[in-house]
């Protein structure tokens, strides 16, 4: 099985147990002389069931991801670092956008706010981030494809 296989199947048993989460819910408790219209037991029983599984396949991705190389490191190594490029995009986009003067005054003596830093530029370093994200991103969906999945 391929890595991106085996991250397709991790999504899938994800949702699975969340449907499986909000089923149980809905018949964790019924009015007075009514019965559930499923077993809370054999719920319970499905999403052991899931959760042992999904256990197993995140094992075999993280081994996956330590030891799989491409280029000049690991999966691992990459996803680090695209965790990282994904938290520095989102604060200057934020930065950005807290920069940039806002109309908002409507008298002259009201307080004017001035921006600390140049917006223009902070857009410009978040637009080479996101395409640094958006590169590093393709590599990884790429050899998750050629990668076989530890056992």
């Amino acid at each position: 099985m391929k890595l991106a296989e085996a991250l397709i199947e991790r999504k899938a048993l994800k949702d699975r147990i969340k449907n499986l989460e909000e089923r149980l819910d809905r018949v964790a408790k019924v009015q007075e002389g009514d019965r559930p219209t499923e077993d809370p037991t054999a719920l319970l029983q499905q999403i052991r069931e899931a959760l042992e599984a999904m256990e197993g396949l995140v094992a075999k991705i993280n081994r996956t991801n330590i030891a799989a190389r491409f280029g000049d490191r690991t999966i691992m190594e990459a996803i680090a670092r695209r965790d990282r490029l994904t938290a520095e995009h989102r604060i200057l986009r934020r930065l950005a956008q807290e920069a940039t003067p806002a109309r908002d005054r409507f008298a002259r003596n009201e307080i004017r706010f001035m921006p600390t830093v140049d917006a223009a530029e902070i857009q410009r370093q978040a637009d080479a981030v996101a395409r640094d994200l958006r590169d590093l991103d393709k590599e990884i969906q790429a050899a998750n494809w050629t990668i076989e999945l530890t056992e």
